[in-house]
């Protein structure tokens, strides 16, 4: 199993775009990213929320789905990038409620008591609901 780069404590998540170093958080992309020696080209200037962006849009690839022998019911690569075109999804990302919902699910020691408890809130329910109904569609992004 991989471990931060960063913080050596979770499981990775992401790939710096400059470095290729695997990070598991925002919080860490941004500790790391003051050390940060780009590989390849280095990053064009702009605004640490763009770089955070881009660092979070880089194409997905197998090795990032971590822990695939252990999920039972798995959805193709090509749906779960169709998420992030559902304006249905970013439309309700766009509530700090739910920001800081996901934020918690994320960063709980118990993902599924975390999930339990987030399933409780109305508010991540359709959020559930609404990525269920993106990856369901296959080759439809799910906009109502």
């Amino acid at each position: 199993m991989q471990i931060c780069n960063v913080c050596s404590e979770q499981a990775p998540k992401y790939k710096c775009p400059c470095c290729k170093i695997r990070y598991c958080s925002l919080g860490c992309y941004k500790k790391h990213k003051e050390t940060c020696l780009p590989v390849e080209k280095p990053p064009s200037p702009s605004s640490e929320s763009k770089d955070a962006a881009a660092a979070f849009a880089e194409p997905w690839s197998v090795d990032d789905l971590l822990h695939e022998d252990d999920i039972i019911d798995k959805v193709p690569l090509h749906r779960l990038q169709s998420l992030g075109q559902s304006t249905a999804l970013r439309d309700l990302l766009c509530n700090p409620h739910l920001r800081q919902l996901l934020r918690s699910v994320d960063g709980a020691e118990s993902k599924e008591a975390a999930i339990k408890a987030a399933m409780q809130e109305p508010l991540f329910v359709e959020f559930a609901d609404q990525c269920l109904k993106v990856v369901e569609n296959e080759g439809t992004v799910y906009d109502s």
